[in-house]
């Protein structure tokens, strides 16, 4: 007990006295009594009292009666009334809130209670005490006990979830309390369900397989489906927990035909015709909410393919579809509702071309009646809508457009000449008016869902080729692409040009044709290059953005490029690269966007997630195009230079046989030099090695003679009797002495030997190689220096010829003659240009 109070007091600080001091003589005596009496009244007594006084002094109470309160939960587990009191009591000690009463003394955000929680969860059983008591009927005992639950789960939410995870039928408990008929507690045991699984894939489970859909579908239906009150809000947010993000549960929905149940809810009739927004009240927004949301767990792009496709077919066939659509369709529909409807369909028809083609087929109710793709389109180009519903109809678009082949050509045919049908506004005319408009995020929306219609589509992209714009009177109609290019040269607004970009790379990748067409438009890629090669330092997100764009577009110029503009062929284009802006600044660049937070948080979700039109930079259609085509452009960049490279080595050098010979027979000699000057190495440590024997032998020869002389002297002075042994002794040494100086002189010569073959060889080797290396050398270097010479005149000559060529037709021109078209002028053909164009 004395370490609750000094634990507590050390957390907390100390109180003023006077106050503190009585409180806490209080709380001991209640605290003693309720410990050490006998009498079951006297224990309910002191339990009361310590209830009330739980809230003024909760650390108190806390502190010396945790324990006691315990005791009472597993001794007196029969009287309802005091195991009440205890739960109640416990309740105020681990509330996550501050009451008014403790906000003066401890403030208004101190967690006293996730301290008394930790000290109460300490004990392995307290919770499976408390899940006991939830069986018990009495509302006394059953309501606290759930409050209790409620207030550990708030304070240490991952204890209590494993606690109760591993308590033997700890969820059936639980969900019991669903079908209680007091709606008090069936209420709350909703909203301790929502916190029980949130973040636990088991415990959802768990709940799910307890038969939770169809009790929540019971409560949903009792309480008035999306007219109800905040009791259905909880029913789906919980719902939502058990969906969102657990496949399991996804199928077991699915399988158990609740997507069907769902349907009714959305069947919500116009009360809106006269644009009075009485029926929308805040809670039935609210609920609508958390209805399309299920809807979405269901149908995220991030879920299993198969899973989501059968869940769509589902939807559509159910009439869930046609119900989100009439409220898509419906007028007074609150702009939030609406913008959450939208991003629903689009998910509920992403992939499923019969879905896709229903929404096609949809009607909006106007005068006269357009498709609904159309309004949609038209909300979407018109700045004076809020930006996330525009965000919600760009998605929808996209998602109309994804793996749908038909509607992508449908869209592009609306751009071509229609023959002699009445006009009508259409889906092309939108997004052509949006993307010239002034406004650059409807340049921005248009460019990118354009581009949308040419993912995974070449033929698309080459019937976009032959679309023609008016724009002068009296002038002749351009190219889409060369109004494109046009926009974007012109263009002060970055997000405006990265919006083209996007739709340019999409456009040129994978098509040979779309390169040539935007390669033989003036200055295109004269723009690019100038934009890349700025030498401004600048950390501006949209500005380092259009560089890396840049970069790309021009890779894709490279590595899409089949040579036919004559003006821009890979290795012309590489040389671009390689004179203004250089080949590191260039592969930083591509990689440049992929280093970005936006990079990553785009790439993440098909649905554009900016917060506010500044952030809407990239799409996540382009994202996915970069990743794929980075590294193949790159590779393909380094290897077009590579081989231009050689081409120009060729050109320059027509004796490249000659050379190569050069550079072996250098080789060669290279290694012949090598490998005399380790016989030189050799044969110097060897001649070392004989001078030193020669050395030592002289030293012994004259060791010799010095006991020749010894011997002589001592020959002269002994008697006769020992001449005949001093003379063998003599004779032995000379012998010897012979014989060393015949192995001197045998080393001497040997060594002069060796001396003079390394002399000889290596001063006539090196003498002969390098005379010789340096008169073939002098030759071939003179021989390549007049091809150079002749080259450049040449060189000269038909620069002179070809200004001269130009002339001459400019002056025939001039006369009125006309001129036929050349192939090697590097002019563009009539025929060459899209069929509309004629």
């Amino acid at each position: 007990m004395e370490y609750f109070k000094s634990s507590l007091k050390s957390v907390l600080g100390t109180a003023p006295a006077g106050t503190q001091s009585t409180g806490a003589d209080t709380v001991e005596r209640l605290v003693d009594r309720l410990q050490s009496s006998s009498l079951l009244d006297d224990r309910r007594d002191a339990c009361r009292a310590l209830k009330a006084m739980s809230r003024t002094f909760r650390v108190e109470v806390g502190a010396q009666g945790m324990d006691a309160l315990r005791q009472v939960l597993e001794m007196d587990r029969t009287d309802c009334e005091i195991i009440g009191l205890a739960l109640d009591t416990l309740c105020n000690i681990t509330n996550p809130e501050m009451f008014d009463e403790e906000v003066d003394k401890h403030g208004p955000k101190n967690k006293i209670g996730e301290q008394f929680t930790e000290i109460f969860i300490k004990h392995s059983d307290s919770v499976g005490l408390v899940l006991a008591f939830l069986e018990e009927f009495d509302f006394r005992v059953r309501w606290p006990a759930l409050k209790l639950l409620t207030h550990l789960l708030a304070n240490r939410s991952k204890d209590i979830q494993e606690i109760i995870l591993v308590s033997p039928m700890g969820v059936s408990k639980l969900m019991d309390l669903l079908s209680d008929s007091r709606e008090v507690i069936r209420n709350d045991v909703l909203l301790l369900l929502i916190q029980l699984t949130k973040g636990n894939a088991n415990i959802q489970k768990i709940v799910a397989f307890e038969n939770a859909f169809d009790r929540i579908f019971d409560v949903i239906k009792q309480e008035g489906n999306a007219d109800g009150g905040i009791v259905v809000e909880d029913c789906l947010l919980l719902m939502l927990n058990l969906l969102r993000g657990n496949v399991s549960n996804q199928n077991f929905f699915k399988e158990g035909s609740y997507i069907q149940k769902l349907t009714p809810m959305f069947q919500i009739p116009n009360e809106m015709e006269d644009n009075n927004f009485g029926g929308w009240s805040p809670q039935k927004v609210s609920n609508v909410h958390c209805m399309v949301q299920v809807v979405r767990a269901l149908v995220a792009p991030s879920a299993p393919a198969q899973a989501v496709a059968a869940c769509q077919r589902i939807m559509r066939a159910c009439g869930l579809l046609q119900a989100l659509c009439d409220i898509l369709m419906a007028s007074g529909v609150p702009a939030d509702v609406l913008t959450e409807t939208i991003n629903t369909v689009a998910e509920v028809i992403r992939g499923n071309a019969s879905n896709q083609e229903f929404l096609a087929g949809v009607m909006a109710p106007s005068t006269p009646p357009r498709p609904a793709i159309v309004v949609l389109l038209m909300s979407m180009v018109n700045e004076k809508q809020p930006f996330v519903l525009r965000c919600s109809v760009l998605y929808c678009f996209q998602c109309f457009l994804y793996k749908n082949e038909v509607g992508q050509t449908q869209l592009v045919q609306t751009l071509l000449p229609q023959g002699n049908e009445a006009p009508s506004l259409t889906t092309g005319q939108l997004l052509c008016g949006g993307l010239f408009s002034i406004d650059s995020l409807s340049n921005w929306f248009s460019a990118v869902a354009l581009s949308h219609a040419l993912i995974e589509n070449i033929s698309q992209k080459e019937q976009l080729l032959r679309v023609l714009l008016a724009t002068n009177i009296g002038k002749p109609p351009v190219t889409l692409m060369q109004q494109c290019v046009m926009l974007l040269q012109q263009g002060n607004k970055t997000q405006c040009k990265l919006g083209l970009l996007i739709l340019l790379c999409r456009w040129t990748s994978y098509c040979p044709l779309a390169v040539k067409s935007f390669l033989a438009i003036d200055s295109s890629v004269a723009y690019l290059t100038a934009l890349l090669s700025s030498q401004e330092n600048n950390d501006d997100l949209q500005e380092i953005l259009l560089q890396s764009m840049c970069a790309l577009l021009i890779g894709i110029c490279v590595h899409f490029n089949d040579d036919s503009v004559s003006t821009y062929t890979k290795e012309k284009v590489c040389n671009l690269i390689e004179n203004r802006i250089g080949w590191e600044k260039f592969q930083d660049a591509i990689g440049g966007i992929a280093r970005h937070e936006i990079y990553s948080r785009t790439l993440k979700h098909p649905q554009p997630s900016a917060k506010n039109p500044s952030e809407l930079l990239l799409d996540h259609e382009f994202c996915r195009l970069l990743k794929s085509l980075e590294g193949i452009i790159i590779k393909s960049v380094i290897d077009a230079n590579n081989e231009n490279k050689n081409q120009l080595s060729v050109m320059n050098l027509p004796d490249n046989t000659l050379i190569s010979q050069y550079k072996d027979l250098i080789r060669e000699q290279d290694i012949q030099i090598q490998r005399l000057n380790q016989a030189n190495d050799f044969l110097t440590k060897e001649k070392q090695e004989f001078e030193a024997q020669v050395q030592e032998l002289r030293s012994t020869v004259s060791h010799l003679r010095d006991q020749n002389l010894v011997l002589r002297a001592a020959q002269a002075n002994i008697g006769d009797g020992k001449e005949t042994s001093a003379s063998s002794n003599n004779l032995d040494l000379e012998k010897e002495l012979q014989m060393y100086k015949t192995m001197i002189a045998d080393l001497e010569n040997r060594l002069a030997e060796y001396t003079h073959i390394m002399q000889q060889h290596n001063e006539k080797d090196k003498e002969n190689k390098e005379s010789d290396l340096e008169s073939q050398l002098k030759l071939k270097i003179d021989e390549l220096e007049k091809l150079k010479k002749d080259q450049e005149a040449l060189l000269e000559l038909l620069t002179d010829q070809d200004s001269k060529i130009t002339l001459y037709k400019e002056r025939l021109i001039e006369l009125g003659d006309k001129i036929e078209s050349d192939e090697s002028s590097g002019e563009l053909d009539t025929d060459d240009q899209p069929e509309s164009s004629n």
